[in-house]
């Protein structure tokens, strides 16, 4: 027989966090930038994403769940694409 408590949680209890985050309040495209956006305005929206996740209480939750599944864009967790993709590279060790 199989050893049940191996298996995950229920599905609902690994995302239950994010009803708790901050960004609910707010539209999608404070986080997600459009096709072509550069320069300051990237980083002014940039920011103000951060500044939401700043506030929020499941910025920890958030942070870890982009990097774990390599989250490839917008703003998660308080940190930019650019960001996690630094964090990553640190963690990977360099191929020999």
């Amino acid at each position: 027989m199989a050893e049940l408590s191996r298996l995950p949680g229920p599905i609902m209890d690994l995302w239950d966090w994010q009803y708790e985050g901050a960004c609910r309040e707010t539209g999608d495209e404070q986080f997600f930038h459009p096709e072509g956006e550069r320069g300051a305005s990237r980083r002014r929206r940039d920011a103000n994403a951060k500044a939401v996740c700043a506030r929020c209480p499941v910025i920890q939750q958030c942070r870890e769940h982009a990097l774990r599944v390599r989250e490839p864009y917008g703003v998660w967790g308080g940190l930019s694409e650019d960001e996690r993709t630094a964090i990553l590279a640190q963690q990977t060790p360099a191929a020999s």
